[in-house]
């Protein structure tokens, strides 16, 4: 269909329909032409027909940077990684949900206001705390509480598998014995790169070796990609804002913040007449501006006696706490400011703000700036977008469609599928360019939206089918590995006649070196490929060594296995041990489950 569109893109009929889709997405958005021309183009995934959207992808990556616990230059990976992880919630929360799994608002009120995270010094709920660390992390009240809900249908399900499995007491004293086993052995290490060892690598092994290896020599099918990028942070940074700009978007930010008030107040009613009150009121004002503090005219004039002895101080309020109309006053001040004479609640006020309870001007200067160029580019942005739509619908190239949007057109080297870097790393891009369309008429993609701020399209500027790589090209490389495996099998060669010289009872020259009492988890400077095979060795003889080669990533060991004893009883380590086992189980049941699922799944991406 797209491509009986593009065909016939330059008549007066495409041009109709252009037009109505162009007026259907201004009036209702660009989804309102899934339902007409497919699915959604930011649906990363689906598992069983619930979509993944790159959005909620690239939501996840980012908090995980945000926590620090990611290194920037981990993102192309941890983008993958949070795809995969997605999947997996999305099987389980099916699972959970035909399970009939629920999570009642009562409950999650009681988890929120439980979790320490959320509390002040005094061990208190605080709901402040709450707003900064869900913002922080990216999340809003509403969907903090639809991702903690899910996250408990899926913690019970797990939980609930988790308890139907068990060890007995047998099997994990049996397994403490094994933990805390010691064994002593003596070893010699030969060298895979020993000089004295002699290859001879002949044309008929590189060639039997590479007709046996040949999945290690294919080429997969590769693109070269040229795309352009629009984006708005980077129109933003380019944008200049003036100071006052600035200083007025601090303010229109901060407006709604907590603050510190003092007032005072002159009542009326059953003791002064209204008019009284003001005029009493007024008197006070007069004072303020005459240069009387706002203690002494509080202590003076206020009939709220309580606030007056502190100087009229109402401590910090947020908004609502005193009704609209306190509100509209006194968050319409400034740090500092005094308000005229106003009227809340059958009483005269006069309020002054002593503090804003909001970051200074010049720690958010830089957050300010980039927000206030956001604001100014974003007509400019949705023109642009509207422009690539347009210009690289029809292109037969992309370099026009860069020239006439003033955009770089980037280049990229020979790329498999799922190896692209930085924006074609991101989920479902460079699938675009192996898709039937791009890839196989040779079209431009349909604009990519990365996130809110980026729109991507791309084309495949040159193909190449998977293939094997020539014997010639890889010539070098087969014949090292060829000459690696001969010196591998020379040493254990040797390695071998040496174990059966011992075996056989015979003593041989060599420096043999000591490990005693080596346990399983004890920390040392051997080899832990070493420890394992001496531990995969039966149990000698009393009074007799067995002897073994054994062989290692970087060569081959001769090892003599001398002693096996139990090693000593330690309580914590065999509760640990038993903890472990049953952990191990736990995670054995519930990897079985995902893994069926995945199994049995309608998942695509």
């Amino acid at each position: 269909m797209l491509q009986s569109i593009r065909n016939g893109s330059r008549s007066w009929g495409a041009k109709i329909i252009i037009g109505l889709m162009v007026a259907a997405m201004a009036l209702f958005g660009v989804e309102s032409l899934f339902s007409v021309f497919g699915s959604d183009p930011n649906e990363v995934a689906s598992v069983n027909g619930e979509p993944i959207m790159r959005q909620q992808v690239e939501l996840e990556v980012q908090r995980a940077l945000r926590s620090g616990q990611v290194p920037p230059e981990q993102e192309r990976a941890l983008r993958n990684d949070m795809l995969d992880q997605l999947i997996t919630q999305q099987l389980l929360t099916q699972y959970a949900d035909d399970g009939g799994f629920f999570v009642s608002d009562a409950q999650l009120d009681q988890i929120i206001v439980g979790l320490p995270e959320f509390h002040d010094q005094e061990g208190r709920f605080s709901a402040e705390i709450f707003r900064n660390r869900l913002a922080g992390a990216g999340y809003t009240p509403v969907s903090f509480r639809q991702d903690l809900r899910l996250d408990i249908k899926r913690q019970h399900l797990q939980q609930g598998l988790a308890f139907s499995d068990f060890s007995l007491p047998s099997e994990q004293n049996r397994l403490a014995e094994l933990q805390r086993q010691q064994r002593s052995f003596r070893y010699v290490l030969l060298d895979n790169d020993n000089a004295n060892i002699e290859t001879n690598v002949t044309d008929e092994q590189v060639q039997a070796y590479y007709d046996a290896n040949q999945e290690r020599f294919e080429r997969p099918e590769q693109v070269r990609v040229e795309y352009v990028l629009i984006d708005r942070q980077e129109m933003a940074s380019e944008s200049d804002v003036d100071e006052q700009t600035l200083r007025n978007a601090w303010r229109e930010q901060n407006q709604n913040a907590d603050r510190r008030i003092s007032h005072i107040m002159v009542a009326f009613g059953d003791e002064r007449t209204r008019d009284e009150a003001r005029e009493i009121a007024e008197t006070a004002k007069s004072d303020l501006e005459s240069g009387e503090t706002f203690a002494d005219t509080a202590l003076r004039y206020s009939d709220d006696t309580a606030s007056a002895e502190e100087g009229g101080d109402l401590g910090t309020i947020s908004r609502g706490i005193f009704g609209e109309e306190f509100d509209n006053a006194a968050f319409a001040l400034e740090e500092g400011d005094t308000s005229s004479v106003v009227e809340i609640d059958g009483a005269f006020h006069i309020l002054q703000v002593t503090e804003i309870d909001a970051p200074a001007f010049e720690e958010q200067r830089e957050m300010l700036r980039q927000n206030v160029a956001l604001t100014e580019v974003n007509d400019t942005f949705n023109t642009k977008v509207q422009q690539l739509i347009d210009e690289s619908f029809a292109a037969e190239d992309l370099q026009s469609v860069a020239d006439q949007l003033d955009l770089t057109l980037n280049q990229t080297d020979w790329l498999a599928r799922g190896e692209g870097e930085g924006v074609l790393s991101e989920p479902g891009v460079l699938d675009e360019a192996f898709s039937d369309e791009v890839l196989g008429d040779g079209y431009n993609s349909e604009v990519i939206e990365l996130d809110d701020d980026r729109r991507l399209v791309l084309r495949v500027a040159e193909h190449r089918d998977a293939t094997l790589i020539g014997l010639d090209e890889v010539r070098d490389e087969v014949e090292q590995s060829v000459a690696a495996e001969q010196r591998q099998q020379a040493v254990l060669e040797q390695a071998q006649a040496m174990t059966a010289e011992l075996n056989a009872g015979e003593s041989i020259d060599v420096d043999w070196l000591e490990a005693a009492n080596v346990s399983r988890q004890s920390e040392s400077a051997l080899s832990q490929a070493l420890v394992q095979e001496a531990f995969r060795m039966p149990h000698p003889e009393d009074g007799e060594s067995l002897y073994r080669p054994v062989v290692l990533p970087q060569g081959v060991a001769v090892v003599a296995l001398d002693e096996v004893s139990d090693g000593e009883v330690d309580e914590q380590m065999s509760g640990f041990v038993a903890q472990m086992s049953e952990q191990l189980r736990a995670q054995a049941v519930i990897q079985g489950l995902i893994d069926n699922l995945h199994q049995d799944a309608d998942i695509k991406r």
